[in-house]
């Protein structure tokens, strides 16, 4: 991996992102729109002017974070997009809410005007590939170009087809991550509906508390993360500086229920497993997990339990989603980099808002940044549907 690039509501860029995950200090703030009361962990409003010309017309929110994430990420690994071999470059986009906002402003359009208020774009703009066709447009990448959805670990599984597809030599280079914008009403309403939302409107930011006893649901968020990928030997004959390595990549399904984790964590298990193993490393190996847990109360009690058990010797583990919220297809990805930066420098950051773990979490888990080696990580990501994906991330 030789490039990152971020935009998260923790930050412009990957130093803002991580200087902020560092301080543990929470985005959170109450909205009142769009859609009901909610919280919320959104980006902050930047010059339009930086998206410059892209050949979609009116993006969407989803898209416009995705390609500033990918320009950052490109240009953070030393690649200038005109002279690499475009036909040898591919994308990889994973994202869970796809296109949300644009989806609902035009089908409001229609209903309201008719067919003639909608946009001649309304179809192309909401299509689910409209992102990684965007981005392989403005990175002038020919190689395959594919969006991928397992819910919330999209972005993870995005960067584990990118690895797919440079271990079987289709690619030289893959752009890959995760990207959405779901702060719309359908969404805010459909998650409070399933009560996956936390309802602490007295205390924003205290309100997304992974693996404390006190948790009641995420904060909905956006963002994007996107990472560049190479073969080793590749990257070091052109120059590049390797921040890490992805080592492996494991993926596996619950087929237990359509939002709702399986109790036994059957379908995590699997997946730690399958990295480890893909990975070529053993369990003891594991220095520092960067926690899927969100703080609903079921899915971070059996995610806990899944990693005790599988990783007895108890490595550091700490969730970020307290800081950056929860968004979504693009947590996965945004760990993942957050992931590379922690076995580049050292540094563990913490868990924010953990007050008193919950009664049967046994996990190292890290209420101050640590410092100290970091040979090997794991990032898990579970999703709606019952959706797993794990990576081991390496120093490089």
């Amino acid at each position: 991996m030789t490039g990152l690039g971020l935009l998260t509501a923790a930050g412009d860029g990957v130093a803002a992102t991580w200087e902020r995950v560092l301080r543990g200090e929470p985005t959170a703030v109450v909205e009142h729109d769009p859609g009901p009361v909610h919280l919320a962990c959104r980006v902050a409003a930047f010059d339009q002017a930086r998206i410059g010309a892209i050949r979609a017309r009116k993006p969407d929110r989803s898209t416009e974070l995705a390609v500033l994430a990918a320009r950052e990420a490109v240009a953070d690994a030393g690649w200038d997009t005109a002279r690499w071999d475009g036909a040898r470059v591919g994308v990889v986009v994973g994202t869970s809410s796809g296109n949300a906002h644009t989806h609902e402003v035009q089908h409001r359009a229609l209903l309201d005007g008719g067919p003639q208020d909608m946009s001649p774009f309304a179809v192309p703009s909401t299509l689910g590939n409209s992102v990684a066709a965007q981005l392989s447009m403005d990175l002038a990448a020919k190689g395959g170009c594919l969006t991928v959805n397992t819910a919330c670990a999209s972005g993870a599984t995005a960067l584990g087809v990118a690895l797919d597809l440079l271990r079987a030599h289709r690619c030289d280079v893959v752009v890959a991550g995760g990207t959405d914008a779901p702060l719309t009403p359908y969404y805010i309403a459909g998650l409070d509906r399933v009560r996956a939302l936390s309802q602490r409107f007295d205390d924003p930011a205290g309100a997304p508390r992974p693996f404390d006893a006190d948790r009641d649901g995420f904060v909905l968020a956006e963002g994007a993360g996107m990472l560049v990928l190479e073969r080793s030997d590749d990257a070091r004959a052109r120059g590049a500086r390797p921040r890490a390595r992805l080592l492996g990549y494991g993926a596996a399904s619950d087929a237990h229920h359509v939002a709702q984790p399986c109790p036994a964590g059957s379908g995590l298990t699997a997946a730690i497993r399958a990295a480890l193993h893909d990975a070529q490393v053993t369990a003891g190996e594991v220095g520092y997990v960067n926690a899927h847990a969100t703080g609903t109360p079921l899915g971070d009690r059996i995610e806990a339990a899944v990693l005790a058990e599988l990783l007895p010797h108890r490595p550091a583990v700490s969730s970020t989603k307290a800081v950056t919220g929860h968004p979504q297809g693009a947590a996965g990805a945004i760990e993942v980099a957050l992931t590379v930066l922690t076995v580049q420098t050292g540094t563990m950051p913490p868990n924010v808002n953990l007050d008193q773990a919950d009664v049967g979490v046994d996990l190292d888990l890290l209420t101050r940044p640590r410092t100290g080696p970091v040979p090997l990580a794991l990032t898990t990501s579970v999703g709606f549907g019952g959706h797993n994906a794990v990576l081991a991330v390496a120093a490089p």
